[in-house]
């Protein structure tokens, strides 16, 4: 089953370089496609889980994993698997540091490992988020110390992840994916092998183009739920009913799209991605004055939870300092098992400082932490809210039980307009 590509043997048809929320899907995808896949990754627990046949990515079951390895797929640890392969992408997180700038240790990190293998006529794509510039100016210079040229002696490109996690309609397969090469050649190679992969490859004029698509999507995104989280301020402060007025609003059949408020934006996406725009930016000397505005809008989201949440117990005769405060859904979107980012976390911390006592349900969270200190959990939904003064709907998992929050709860503040207002029940 082994190919020749120049001079080298090819074992591997695709080496994926991170198996996280990005890597796994195009794992499965491509395992799929009747590829021959291995998964590169620096976690030796999940590789091990991995090769056991255990799932750590909601989207994807124990059974699935077991089936990629029945086709072939193995995780490993093992740089090796680099020299033999036909294709390498790189799914590393891109996170930010303590001062909320890009971190790209991971990408430099893969970067390096791979040139340490990197063939004659290897395609490497990168696909983590990152500013515009990282694959010519971070990526390239450090594949090229392996002695290869890129767009000469092996294939550059970026290809922006657009995975959602929970989506029951949008997968890798019928996502538009944007491919941008280092030269023509790079993107026709690349393109081919998107094309394996994905119902519709999408061409762009380079990789800076590529990388910038990204950032654009979800700056679109943060910046039109600060808006509608400003909204929902002033909606409060006027006495109207944002959730009504976003209804009304939505039956236009042009010229809007409707976005809904929240406690705060979380994941991986919207609060981190367009610092990274911000940061290429800054670099110019300029300021990107709309996505910096939007992140303070929506940062200050948890605070104002906080606060509606005092408020709403002082009108029942109740104070926040001794209160009994549980939160629903510590996620940071619903029915995925995902805390990176949450506004639970900040809200929770205000909570405590105001002396409540805060304790959380999530049938997805085992274990939660709000800056550094142990939330305690209720197991029981029921539980929860009969020991609660105030219970704040966060997420509404489907595995939550609604009609039964809305009348059990002494007091619930629903912060996804999800349930029907009352006499116990106020929404954002």
């Amino acid at each position: 089953m082994d190919q020749s590509r120049g001079d080298r043997l090819v074992e591997w048809d695709l080496v994926v370089v991170g198996l996280g929320y990005v890597g796994m899907p195009l794992v499965r995808e491509a395992v799929r496609g009747g590829m021959r896949v291995a998964g590169l990754d620096v976690d030796p627990g999940r590789i091990a889980r991995l090769n056991a046949g255990i799932s750590h990515v909601d989207d994807i079951s124990d059974g699935e994993v077991t089936t990629l390895l029945a086709q072939g797929f193995r995780a490993t640890s093992d740089e090796r698997v680099l020299a033999a392969a036909d294709t390498v992408v790189i799914c590393v997180p891109t996170p930010l540091d303590e001062d909320r700038r890009p971190d790209l240790g991971a990408v430099i990190g893969a970067g390096r490992t791979v040139a340490d293998h990197l063939g004659p006529d290897t395609l490497v794509v990168l696909e983590s988020t990152t500013w515009p510039g990282t694959t010519e100016e971070v990526l390239r210079p450090l594949l090229e110390k392996s002695g290869l040229s890129a767009g000469i002696d092996f294939h550059l490109a970026y290809s922006p992840e657009r995975i959602d996690p929970g989506n029951p309609v949008y997968e890798l397969r019928n996502t538009p994916k944007i491919v941008g090469g280092v030269t023509s050649a790079c993107l026709d190679r690349a393109m081919a092998f998107y094309g394996k992969l994905v119902e519709q490859v999408v061409p762009v004029r380079g990789t800076r183009e590529a990388e910038m698509a990204k950032l654009l999507e979800n700056t679109y995104r943060q910046v039109n739920i600060a808006l509608v989280n400003e909204i929902a301020v002033l909606c409060d402060e006027l006495a109207i009913d944002v959730w009504d007025t976003i209804s009304a609003a939505a039956t236009k059949p042009f010229g809007y799209q409707p976005f809904r408020p929240g406690p705060g934006v979380g994941g991986h996406c919207i609060p981190i991605d367009p610092s990274y725009l911000s940061h290429r930016v800054r670099r110019l000397g300029q300021q990107f004055q709309f996505a910096e505005l939007a992140q303070q809008v929506n940062d200050r989201m948890p605070a104002y939870v906080a606060e509606r949440a005092a408020r709403l117990l002082h009108r029942h005769g109740r104070c926040a300092n001794g209160a009994d405060v549980v939160l629903l859904g510590v996620t940071y979107k619903p029915d995925v098992a995902d805390g990176r980012e949450s506004p639970a976390e900040p809200l929770a911390r205000r909570l405590d400082a105001a002396g409540a006592r805060v304790s959380y349900h999530d049938p997805l969270i085992d274990e939660w932490t709000a800056g550094g200190v142990p939330v305690r959990r209720v197991h029981d939904l029921e539980e929860a809210l009969d020991a609660a003064d105030l219970a704040i709907l966060l997420q509404p998992h489907r595995s939550f039980d609604l009609s039964l929050v809305a009348t059990r709860a002494t007091l619930v503040l629903d912060t996804r307009g999800v349930l029907p207002p009352s006499d116990t029940v106020e929404r954002l």
